[in-house]
């Protein structure tokens, strides 16, 4: 019996990225692919369900200077990001034909994933499958490490979270409110101050657009200082950031998204400070947290059945809209976590 064979949508590359991403980078292809994984290979053939569009893959897109904790994009190539698929195939005796996973997969209608061991089986159905890109996934844990191990956080702290209702700031910002901490966040626009006010649960809320004078800001929000900031866009707002902080506070630096698209980057002048205020900061990235993964997953589903977390999305529907809704990551388009419906289960 011959294998069905498809068109298989997919997202390349064009080329290496300077400064700020355009739709035009991404090019929207196809290829022919038979569904089914070679014989006596241990490969699992996914039929993805959905992608995720995170910040990370902007790094992805430039040409590779140094050496980053993830390898860069391959001109011409299908992208590569978090995602949720449905197993059509498979060689792996882990894995069979209808199962769910998430984990690490190409930008196209059907991947054949070659190092399935990475994958993630989804293990409860009962919230949206969208979810494993975020609140259940890679986000998800980013903000669980970033705030519960790195940040120490203690009952009656003082917390900002910048970029706050992005996929990890919103989470942070709930985490922290269930801690017993007075949380304020930031965002960019005023349908997102909202959201985090009424929403999320923050006590407080301000449109980083609207301050001239970050810094004051800051004082008028924290006039004792801050305990743990939660770093995600760097810049101007970590400078102001380090005059506010609280001796012996702690930074859990999760991301710079202000500075991606830079050719040159805003310098951070009040290091000294760390010094001065005896300041942990600490970069984290979430691979090395992964063993934290299944009682992160115990805590946060409880919650989500309890109501004590909720989550935003912002989902984007078709491959062929995959590059605008990416892109739009970085002019702040997306209002919650960014995702690509790519096919219903």
């Amino acid at each position: 019996m011959s294998t069905e064979k498809v068109k298989n949508k997919r997202i390349t590359l064009k080329d290496y990225v300077t400064g700020y991403p355009k739709e035009e980078d991404l090019l929207l292809g196809s290829s022919d692919l038979e569904l089914k994984v070679p014989t006596g290979s241990n490969a699992v053939l996914l039929k993805n369900l959905y992608l995720s569009c995170d910040p990370y893959m902007r790094g992805k897109m430039s040409k590779p200077v140094v050496k980053s904790y993830t390898d860069a994009f391959i001109p011409g190539s299908v992208i590569t990001g978090y995602g949720v698929g449905k197993v059509v195939d498979s060689g792996h005796p882990n894995f069979q034909a209808g199962d769910l996973v998430w984990g690490i997969t190409g930008w196209e209608e059907y991947t054949l994933i070659k190092a399935p061991e990475f994958l993630v089986k989804i293990k409860y159905t009962d919230v949206p499958l969208s979810y494993y890109t975020g609140i259940l996934g890679m986000p998800g844990l980013t903000a669980y490490v970033g705030f519960n191990v790195i940040s120490s956080p203690k009952k009656g702290e003082t917390v900002y979270v910048s970029a706050a209702s992005g996929a990890v700031g919103q989470l942070v910002g709930q985490f922290a409110k269930l801690m017993g901490c007075y949380v304020v966040g930031s965002a960019g626009s005023q349908e997102k101050v909202d959201l985090l006010k009424s929403k999320f649960g923050f006590d407080e809320a301000f449109n980083y657009k609207e301050e001239h004078d970050l810094n004051a800001a800051l004082k008028r929000y924290f006039p004792d200082g801050i305990d743990i900031y939660f770093e995600n866009v760097g810049g101007p707002m970590l400078d102001a950031v380090l005059l506010n902080m609280r001796n012996h506070g702690r930074i859990a630096v999760c991301g710079m998204i202000s500075q991606y698209n830079l050719t040159e980057k805003d310098s951070v002048h009040n290091l000294f400070l760390i010094i001065a205020k005896r300041i942990r900061m600490e970069g984290f990235i979430e691979p090395d947290h992964k063993h934290l993964y299944p009682q992160f997953l115990e805590l946060v589903i409880q919650y989500i059945r309890e109501g004590k977390l909720v989550y935003v999305e912002d989902i984007a529907e078709g491959i062929e809209n995959a590059p605008a809704a990416l892109i739009g990551l970085f002019s702040g388009r997306n209002v919650g976590k960014q995702v690509v419906l790519i096919a219903r289960e």
